[in-house]
């Protein structure tokens, strides 16, 4: 063979390699659709910052090995940028590493940027320094505040760009959120809070990720924003467009503990119910808040009295150990639902009483 035939099989194959690795996300009311498969997306939330890198490996593995799809987790940008303009992506703030490890266990990824985050976090994740900027109103219509919300969420973008970590880069990134739980606040913000989310939305997708965005808990949420439910029970949610999928962006596993308090417990069996019924009434996206809680170090924790440790009563513990029965009973309830996946993503069911289904 020629050197100009070898030169074109080497193109083509580097072509047939390149575009093997692309990874199209789409969706409609009945499933998550994954280069054409549909499918029932079961997640995790597992944040970078409450552990150490050296665990991540195995809580991967023990999330894998617990029949998650997905790893979810936000992005904290008050440790990310605690100086104005002066970031930090280094040790368990390393969240390239761990968008890559979740890439190498075979699992998805989802990105919630937020930047307000909450999640018992001081100050819901927004650095001191933004709070002391002149004229600056937190998530409002508002130039200041929207100048640096844009600043760090492109920061976060680009740099995930640039690992190649979006699912049409052939990353493991297939959704991502902006703005956080706005419902809580939307009544007394009122038009500065509306006119401030419909920009919040249209400058996320200016980011051209090439992946749904989400926004959970604001019925309100403008297209093509994907609005989701948070609770204990979200059988009962229906999206605010009959197109978007039904998704439980934040099952709640348990709670975070104050100080004498006792430690919060949900059983398995409550848990596995709030999912199957969320499944059997249309549900195709499941994420679970804390699949791993871990500890919020330092001066983290989000209030004086809520205590280090942010176990959560989730399948695994503050230190990573399996938590059981929970572990192994959403295990077996994974199971299940994957091995009836495809019909139940058809969208063909016929309702009968008692609330039960014919597939």
């Amino acid at each position: 063979m020629s050197t100009t035939g070898i030169g074109i099989l080497l193109v083509v194959s580097l072509a047939l390699q390149s575009s093997s690795s692309v990874v199209e996300v789409s969706y409609d009311a009945n499933a998550i659709i994954i280069n054409g498969e549909r499918k029932i997306i079961m997640s995790g939330a597992i944040h970078y910052p409450r552990s150490t890198p050296e665990m991540w490996p195995d809580l991967i593995q023990e999330a894998k090995e617990g029949g998650l799809d997905a790893i979810e987790t936000y992005i904290f940008w008050d440790k990310h940028e605690p100086v104005l303009l002066k970031y930090d992506f280094s040790g368990n703030l390393e969240l390239i590493k761990f968008f890559k490890l979740i890439q190498e266990a075979g699992l998805y990824a989802v990105m919630r940027i937020g930047p307000y985050v909450c999640a018992e976090w001081n100050y819901g994740g927004f650095p001191l320094w933004l709070h002391n900027m002149p004229g600056i109103q937190l998530r409002k219509d508002n130039t200041v505040y929207k100048n640096e919300m844009q600043i760090f969420t492109t920061k976060v973008v680009n740099l995930c760009k640039e690992a190649k970590l979006f699912a049409p880069q052939g990353g493991p990134i297939i959704m991502a959120q902006k703005e956080n739980e706005y419902r809580d606040v939307a009544g007394r913000y009122g038009e500065a809070g509306k006119s401030y989310i419909k920009w919040a939305a249209q400058m996320a997708v200016g980011q051209n990720i090439g992946v749904p965005w989400i926004m959970c808990k604001y019925n309100e949420a403008p297209q093509p924003m994907i609005n989701t439910c948070n609770g204990f029970y979200c059988d009962n949610f229906t999206p605010n467009n009959p197109k978007s999928p039904k998704m439980f962006t934040e099952n709640w596993l348990g709670w975070f503990q104050k100080w004498g308090e006792r430690a919060p417990h949900r059983t398995a069996g409550d848990v596995s119910f709030s999912v199957a019924r969320f499944v059997e009434k249309g549900g195709v996206f499941n994420n679970y808040y804390m699949y791993h809680g871990g500890t919020s170090f330092g001066r983290t924790s989000g209030d004086p009295y809520i205590m280090t440790s942010y176990d959560y009563d989730a399948p695994l513990d503050e230190y990573g150990n399996v938590n059981q029965s929970k572990w192994g009973h959403l295990r077996d309830l994974h199971a299940a639902i994957k091995s009836g996946e495809k019909i139940i993503t058809s969208g063909i069911r016929t309702e009968k009483k008692y609330d039960e289904w014919v597939y």
